[in-house]
């Protein structure tokens, strides 16, 4: 695929992206062949994410999703984590990994710890696809990391701006002229 024109580079092609998926999905099998997994995947930018990750872990495991939202339409957070959707299983059962598209700022992966502990989970670590190289407001603990990017808009691969770009089969750069209208 050509690179998209809104993009200003491209960070991880579709190739990169999938090896990196399958060594992910390799080493949770691993760490998890004893455990009770169950995969929360974060809407909406970690779907495609957590559709790929769950074909790559060989034990059996179950998902479940939870809405998370601190950008609104805009490229910043705005420092306030909402949260929506109830979890479907009784976590005290399960070794809880959270799956991410993007950690930023830390506060929705701090929100969302705060609220499975609350509710007893078994375990819990976090596997995020990309990070930020950034100062965090809250520190950030990923078990899992796919990759780290610039601290830059990217989009693709399930991460948006503005609803667009999810589509994107690679994660890459947004140019600026793009949202700053």
């Amino acid at each position: 695929m050509d690179m998209h024109p809104d993009l200003e580079q491209v960070l991880f092609s579709r190739e990169r992206i999938a090896a990196r998926v399958v060594e992910l999905g390799r080493q949770i099998s691993d760490d998890y062949r004893n455990g009770n997994l169950l995969l929360v995947g974060v809407l909406k930018g970690a779907v495609v994410f957590l559709a790929d990750l769950m074909r790559a872990i060989t034990i059996p495991h179950r998902f479940d999703f939870i809405r998370a939202s601190s950008y609104g339409k805009g490229t910043a957070s705005s420092g306030y984590v909402m949260l929506s959707g109830q979890i479907e299983h009784h976590l005290a059962d399960y070794d809880v990994l959270i799956v991410e598209g993007i950690v930023d700022t830390g506060r929705t992966i701090e929100a969302l710890t705060r609220e499975f502990t609350r509710s007893g989970a078994r375990s819990l670590e976090v596997c995020s696809f990309l990070m930020k190289k950034r100062p965090r407001a809250v520190p950030v603990v990923c078990r899992y990391l796919g990759y780290e990017v610039p601290d830059r808009f990217v989009v693709g691969y399930g991460l948006d701006y503005d609803e667009r770009y999810r589509h994107l089969d690679c994660v890459g750069i947004l140019r600026r002229e793009v949202y700053e209208l």
